[in-house]
């Protein structure tokens, strides 16, 4: 129900003249399904207020949407189509929020959207133990550019999903049948601390380093199955350095970190790519953490490769962050510093 009426002030206070101002009210049938919508003390309904400059008031089951007109409908279309998401049993997380925004932003206002009929145009991974969506158009070039490609770089800042989902991509291969084993590394090269000697066994030496993937493991595969995977060496996670001399068939390899391999590791793994086998590498070029004076293997492959048929590079940038929304500034504001830092120089 769309009602016009006198001029509107959103949170951020700012007028809006009555022939651009839209006042939207939505009901949801079902209380509970409409609470978990909303958010826990409302964050979701505070979080489409920021990015989509409307004010949204709740009271039970009802949201009350006020703004411009494609403002305010394009947050009653991210509204309704996450109480639909919700309706199919789904969970949404303000993951999901931000990334049903970023789809309303990009595809602008649609007043004949039918969130029942509809689906949201982003890429998945279908994994057995969770459903895992691009949130971002970038995200949504970097699935199907898994999908379709052997080898495959991303580069960009952290917190855009590069190794997450490079891991969720080799584990639908391992799940599927369609590779035998994934080989997950990463240069080990400190980030400019000092750690000095690490007791224990070779593993025990490399798992800082690789915590990181772990994390992703355990998060997109049962606990189970990725410990009995890594004993019979299924799934193997290995320092950068035990890859030389290698031929990697039939695997999914994910090379994580790759800003910090110089050009002959990088061209040494390249070249391990074996028979029925798909590479990843992920880095953030602006995280160098290399000697100085020294080329980063990443910058020097993706410049080489470009073009090559069978390869492919995806770019993020900080619009593609979707850790904390202060992730995205930060990164933004020393990207900033950096680019002035190269004009004075």
């Amino acid at each position: 129900m769309r009602t016009p009426g006198p001029p509107l002030e959103t949170d951020a206070g700012s007028l809006i003249a009555p022939d651009n101002a839209a006042q939207i009210t939505l009901t949801f049938d079902d209380n509970r399904l409409a609470s978990t919508l909303f958010g826990q003390y409302g964050q979701n309904l505070a979080l489409i207020e920021r990015r989509l400059g409307v004010a949204a008031t709740s009271r039970g089951n009802q949201v009350t949407l006020a703004g411009t007109r494609e403002a305010a409908e394009q947050a009653r279309r991210v509204l309704e189509t996450l109480y639909e998401r919700l309706k199919r049993g789904d969970e949404v997380v303000q993951g999901d929020v931000d990334a049903i925004i970023r789809l309303a932003i990009s595809q602008g206002s649609l007043f004949d959207f039918d969130p029942a009929s509809a689906r949201e145009s982003f890429e998945e991974i279908n994994l057995r133990k969770r459903r895992v969506r691009a949130r971002t158009p970038a995200q949504d070039a970097y699935i199907r550019a898994l999908k379709r490609h052997a080898l495959v770089f991303s580069t960009g800042p952290a917190g855009t999903g590069k190794t997450w989902l490079a891991v969720a991509h080799a584990v639908q291969l391992f799940e599927r049948k369609e590779v035998d084993r994934i080989i997950l590394s990463r240069p080990a090269v400190e980030a400019g601390e000092r750690l000095g000697f690490l007791p224990g066994d070779m593993r025990e030496k490399v798992d800082p380093y690789l915590r990181p993937i772990y994390d992703a493991l355990y998060d997109l595969m049962d606990a189970r199955i990725v410990e009995r995977a890594l004993q019979t060496t299924e799934i193997e996670i290995a320092p950068l350095a035990f890859m030389r001399g290698r031929t990697l068939s039939n695997a999914a390899v994910i090379l994580d970190e790759a800003q910090n391999t110089t050009a002959m590791q990088m061209k040494m793994l390249l070249t391990r790519l074996g028979e029925n086998s798909r590479m990843v590498v992920t880095g953030d070029p602006s995280q160098v953490d290399l000697p100085p004076g020294q080329t980063s293997g990443l910058a020097e492959a993706v410049r080489l490769l470009e073009g090559i048929e069978g390869i492919a590079h995806v770019a993020f940038t900080a619009a593609d962050v979707i850790r904390h929304e202060l992730v995205a500034r930060i990164v933004e504001a020393y990207d900033k510093a950096a680019a002035v830092k190269r004009e004075r120089s």
